[in-house]
């Protein structure tokens, strides 16, 4: 069995960000030489995310908005208890539970396994400082 490892590595300049990151990882697949087997692709870090879904503008907007509704950036410790640590980042963290910490894709003839549409995406919920992705590949 072939194994390959990688890391792509990201700095967001502002608080949040989405990127499709589906060619980097397809690269990776490609590099490994593996036709078939497993790819993981997960975020390192505890306030971003790896998800799957369309590239589609107005959705990215949408999934910003709504995950700013459910937990709203609020650097005071009033509302988030995580912040009377001395951080400012309590609403990143719950942004990343809600938005997952990895995918794993099947790769069929040297290629991600995506249906229709799907893209995969790194989510960055508190920015501003380096933070890498994992990719581990495994198969034959």
């Amino acid at each position: 069995m072939k194994h390959h490892r990688q890391e792509l590595w990201f700095n967001i300049p502002d608080r949040r960000g989405y990127i499709n990151i589906t060619g980097d990882v397809q690269a990776a697949v490609r590099a490994s030489g593996v036709a078939h087997g497993l790819c993981l692709v997960n975020a390192m870090h505890i306030t971003a995310s790896v998800y799957i879904n369309d590239d589609e503008q107005g959705l990215i907007a949408d999934y910003d908005q709504w995950l700013e509704s459910l937990a709203p950036f609020d650097a005071s410790p009033e509302r988030y208890r995580h912040n009377r640590t001395g951080e400012d980042n309590a609403d990143a963290h719950m942004k990343r539970q809600i938005m997952g910490r990895e995918v794993t894709v099947a790769i069929t003839d040297g290629t991600l396994d995506l249906g229709p549409w799907e893209q995969v995406f790194y989510a960055e919920f508190d920015g501003r400082r380096k933070k890498r992705v994992l990719i581990k590949i495994i198969g034959d």
